[in-house]
């Protein structure tokens, strides 16, 4: 490398480190304010300054011994995003899949339709959703919370989009074995897939994890609630529950955290492949 170059590199480095610690600083603040005690929470808020002398471990050991329905959200929140993850998986990748390698009638229609669902804001749906759950009898109901984010658009045009790049002589190959259609699916194309299963994994259990809206408006009963509907409501006009808010909020985040690096290897050429072919 010149001199220049190693210049422009540092700058780069220097830039992108800068960018890394604002980015994380909201993350270090809150764990901060989470060894801060209640009262000293309401007086300076969420701050990055470390008063030494008042950190402690109260708070969590409060939140573990005196949690009251935290740990049921948070059991909540696990089931709903590792269903919803691995239901949307399936379903959207052979939605995809289907829509890339197969060539029938009302294809490019029903690919047009699902492009058309990914510009229609969710809000909009909210209304005929909640009518289908009432209908269905399922309001207060991991069902309602699941069900509607199972086949996601934004999911099968990715899918689509990287399977569109597979090598199909695979497939003609695996058909001369005597293998079905699933099982090519399943046993060839599914494993060439991985990288997109793991970008896809992250994009909706983060999706699922914070949902809040949605949840909201079909769950009813305190022990059904989610973490971010169960958060909500500690804080009220009568009381503010700030040593388990915060603790609870550095618990929340660790899931998204471990999601991540554990599919942190796919993730970047998942969403680079999926966002290019086509």
């Amino acid at each position: 490398m010149t001199k220049k170059e190693k210049i422009i590199s540092w700058i780069l480095v220097i830039f992108v480190g800068v960018i890394a610690l604002l980015a994380i600083s909201p993350l270090v603040s809150l764990f901060i304010s989470s060894l801060r005690p209640s009262a000293e929470l309401i007086r300076n808020g969420i701050t990055l300054s470390i008063p030494w002398n008042e950190l402690s471990m109260k708070n969590y050991v409060n939140m573990f011994q005196n949690g009251g329905n935290y740990w049921t959200w948070y059991f909540n929140s696990l089931l709903i995003s590792g269903l919803t993850i691995v239901l949307s998986l399936f379903f959207s990748s052979m939605v995809g899949y289907a829509l890339a390698v197969y060539k029938f009638k009302g294809q490019q229609l029903i690919f047009i339709l699902v492009l058309l669902i990914l510009m229609v804001p969710f809000e909009i749906l909210m209304l005929p959703l909640y009518q289908l759950m009432t209908t269905l009898g399922m309001i207060d109901n991991y069902l309602a919370v699941i069900l509607p984010m199972i086949v996601a658009p934004v999911a099968i045009f990715f899918f689509r989009q990287y399977a569109i790049g597979l090598p199909k002589e695979l497939m003609e190959s695996a058909r001369i074995d005597g293998c079905s259609e699933y099982g090519i699916y399943l046993r060839v194309m599914a494993p060439l897939m991985l990288p997109s299963f793991a970008a896809m994994a992250i994009l909706q259990g983060l999706g699922s994890w914070n949902n809040f809206l949605w949840p909201l408006v079909v769950l009813r009963s305190n022990t059904m609630f989610t973490l971010p509907i169960g958060l909500s409501t500690l804080l009220t006009p009568y009381g503010n529950n700030y040593d388990v808010l915060i603790a609870g909020s550095v618990m929340t985040v660790l899931p998204v955290i471990i999601l991540f690096l554990f599919f942190q290897r796919y993730f970047i050429s998942g969403l680079a492949v999926g966002g290019v072919k086509g």
